[in-house]
């Protein structure tokens, strides 16, 4: 089935509509990253650059690192430019641009977002590099595509909205597990379940100005347990990544470095270094 124009915008010079990004340019290694600025971050790494992109938030480059193509890819703040940044990505993978239809050969790939959290739990230290085992998607992105309960825990969700006492205007949270493959990536890091908020502010307990909803949210995420996992720290994208990837086919996950405490009320501003440690740390593993 040909797909129209008006579903899948490409642009003239052959690019994905948002990601300006050409299909024989996207690697089968992807590390997503929020800000702009660090994909730069990666230039040292790189044996050889053979493609940079820009434009709007989605700075893109591709090259390799000891021999393995990597693309790493920008994609702002927040699970509505996941909807976008994954499915170009798929598409770019497994449509075929001048036909406009699906290959007959699905082609998979790893993505890995890389990003900064907070945590919650008492003994997870400020500093540390978390991987969310399981995503907990609060930003309602992946009720709107069809067959959401086929890669969704939902046994998880149940016992989550009783022990938080869900607010019925919020949309349904939604759970799903990262790729195998990239949980034993980082066997030696911390792992454990994560919240992707569709904010910074008040979908992550915090108070300025305004009341929550769910007063008491903080300490409910904390103390919620469920099959011996915890929620271990707050983001805002890797549960549209892990729900788009699981539904298109693609292995995926999320690993972060804590530079806030809620638990603890601590705040780490300089945390540049750590995030390029983390950088070179991923880069190492998934081209093992």
């Amino acid at each position: 089935m040909r797909i129209p124009e008006s579903e899948l915008i490409i642009n003239g010079d052959g690019t994905a509509f948002h990601l300006h990004i050409k299909p024989e340019h996207l690697a089968d290694k992807v590390i997503l990253v929020g800000d702009p600025g660090r994909v730069e971050l990666f230039t040292p790494y790189m044996e050889e650059i053979e493609n940079r992109s820009a434009s709007r938030e989605f700075v893109s480059l591709t090259g390799r690192y000891r021999g393995t193509r990597f693309t790493a890819l920008s994609t702002g703040i927040g699970p509505d430019n996941i909807d976008i940044v994954l499915t170009e990505l798929d598409a770019l993978a497994n449509v075929d641009f001048a036909t406009r239809e699906v290959k007959p050969e699905h082609r998979t790939l790893d993505i890995l977002r890389i990003g900064t959290c907070g945590a919650i739990q008492p003994d997870v230290p400020l500093g540390s590099y978390i991987f969310s085992d399981i995503s907990i998607g609060c930003d309602g992105l992946l009720n709107w595509y069809e067959g959401r309960d086929q890669i969704s825990l939902l046994d998880y969700e149940e016992a989550f909205k009783k022990h938080v006492h869900w607010h019925p205007q919020l949309p349904a949270p939604y759970f799903v597990r990262a790729s195998e493959k990239l949980i034993h990536c980082f066997d030696d890091c911390v792992h454990g379940m994560t919240v992707s908020a569709p904010g910074f502010y008040g979908p992550q307990g915090r108070v300025v100005r305004q009341g929550l909803a769910m007063p008491n949210m903080l300490a409910d995420f904390e103390s919620f347990e469920f099959r011996g996992q915890k929620i271990a720290n707050f983001e805002m994208e890797g549960s549209a990544i892990a729900g788009m990837a699981a539904k298109l086919g693609h292995n995926a996950g999320t690993i972060c470095y804590a530079i806030a405490h809620r638990y603890h009320h601590a705040a780490n501003t300089s945390y540049k270094h750590g995030v390029e440690d983390l950088i070179h740390l991923a880069l190492d593993r998934l081209s093992e």
